[in-house]
């Protein structure tokens, strides 16, 4: 009975036809299939905090994932090289490839003492031969149509160099909720005929694909020193600096942390209500340390909580009249997804929004964001140019062979850093 309930949560709002169409994006195609993460392993568990981007000298990505099930499949990892813009390149798989692109999800333990049974799976990714865009493919068995996931991850080599030039708010002192990136780039180490056509970039804030900033052409080009200037004069390629992430703690199932409501313990799962959130619009900024819109797996009660970390309902409200446009709960605990995945409810009894996810223990951060191309998306949030953000330049170059894009340059851009 009680998996009888969680498949119908699962699956209530899901269009079943629609998923085991791949799309070159973040996304889990079973609802099953839940806390995936890719990253680069370095040092530990902070590492799962880090964007999904390795040198091409030192390919470290890792990934790791739960399926509910609760029983081991057979499950395999196939990788699609991209163009510059995400979609599929005409390279071959040897031609990016070391050797025959499948590989089995060997390494995976089962759930331990926790009410929702999972397998927890493991996998190092391969080395690639290129630089570039890449999408990861999980599927089951050797069905390449049965996918289970996707997840972005970039290669890169360090061909092209960075130079910032300091000017991080744009328009002056004018702009109190955008942040800017002015910076230089320097080309001499590529044999680049055509730089305005065969150079392109893209930036992003906060591992976020949503929002960024791509097809971004330089303000000047000079070909002397083999330098592109890139000088945002309007808000066309700024950035809304946004507010820091709220956040919910609850690591401890038997002593709930920070900004987390009633628990029901009545029946498993537990459900949790997050404390009721209101708009931050008009309020003046609060300094605080955020995780950038992550999360963190963890269970304060148990130790390894990759195994032993329960899956909870959480409840997530904010308080306000209806708005014009939907609002969604965004952070990388619904995969920055603007649909049905992180549309909110609205209650009319309650005069609020309600969102529930069913989140495995730990440390999350969100925000809330309005939908529409003709308001502001942050009108709950606030935004102000002293919100700490990482931003990070994807500089591609697509050389005569191979006809591919490749990305010669990486660079993390924290603004406001403390």
């Amino acid at each position: 009975m009680r998996w009888f309930l969680i498949s119908f949560f699962l699956y209530s709002s899901i269009p079943l036809f629609s998923q085991k169409k791949l799309v070159f994006v973040d996304k889990s195609y079973e609802e099953e299939i839940r806390t995936v993460q890719l990253y680069p392993a370095i040092t530990g568990n902070q590492d799962k905090l880090r964007p999904a981007v390795a040198p091409i000298s030192n390919q470290n990505l890792v990934l790791e994932f739960d399926d509910l099930l609760g029983q081991r499949s057979n499950y395999y990892v196939r990788i699609v090289h991209c163009n510059y813009d995400w979609t599929k390149s005409n390279l071959q798989d040897l031609e990016f490839m070391n050797e025959y692109n499948e590989y089995t999800i060997s390494e995976y333990d089962m759930s331990t003492n926790t009410s929702v049974p999972y397998v927890h799976y493991y996998f190092e990714l391969p080395a690639v031969k290129i630089p570039g865009n890449y999408l990861l493919v999980a599927y089951r068995e050797n069905d390449e149509n049965d996918i289970l996931l996707s997840k972005r991850f970039m290669i890169y080599a360090n061909d092209i160099a960075l130079a910032m030039d300091g000017q991080n708010q744009g328009l002056g002192t004018l702009s109190v909720s955008n942040q800017q990136l002015n910076f230089k780039l320097n080309y001499a180490r590529l044999d680049v005929v055509n730089p305005m056509e065969s150079i392109q970039i893209w930036v992003r804030q906060n591992q976020r694909w949503d929002n960024a900033r791509g097809n971004i052409k330089p303000s000047f080009i000079r070909e002397d020193r083999r330098e592109l200037e890139y000088r945002f004069f309007d808000k066309t390629n700024q950035f809304m600096a946004g507010n820091e992430f709220r956040f919910v703690d609850f690591r401890s199932l038997n002593f709930p942390g920070r900004n987390t409501g009633r628990l029901d313990r009545s029946k498993r799962p537990f459900h949790l209500s997050v404390l009721t959130d209101k708009t931050r619009e008009g309020q003046a900024y609060a300094q605080y340390r955020d995780m950038n819109g992550n999360y963190v797996i963890d269970n304060q009660d148990n130790r390894d909580p990759s195994l032993s970390a329960d899956y909870v309902f959480v409840t997530f409200t904010l308080s306000s009249p209806p708005l014009t446009g939907n609002v969604h709960l965004l952070g990388a605990l619904t995969d920055w997804d603007h649909s049905s995945t992180s549309r909110m409810d609205y209650n009319r009894a309650a005069n609020a929004y309600e969102k529930t996810l069913f989140l495995k223990q730990g440390w999350y951060d969100y925000q809330y964001w309005v939908e529409g191309t003709n308001q502001n998306s942050f009108q709950i949030e606030g935004s102000h140019f002293e919100t700490e953000n990482l931003y990070e330049v994807f500089v591609y170059y697509r050389p005569f062979r191979p006809q591919a894009d490749l990305l010669v340059g990486y660079y993390q851009l924290p603004a406001n850093s403390r």
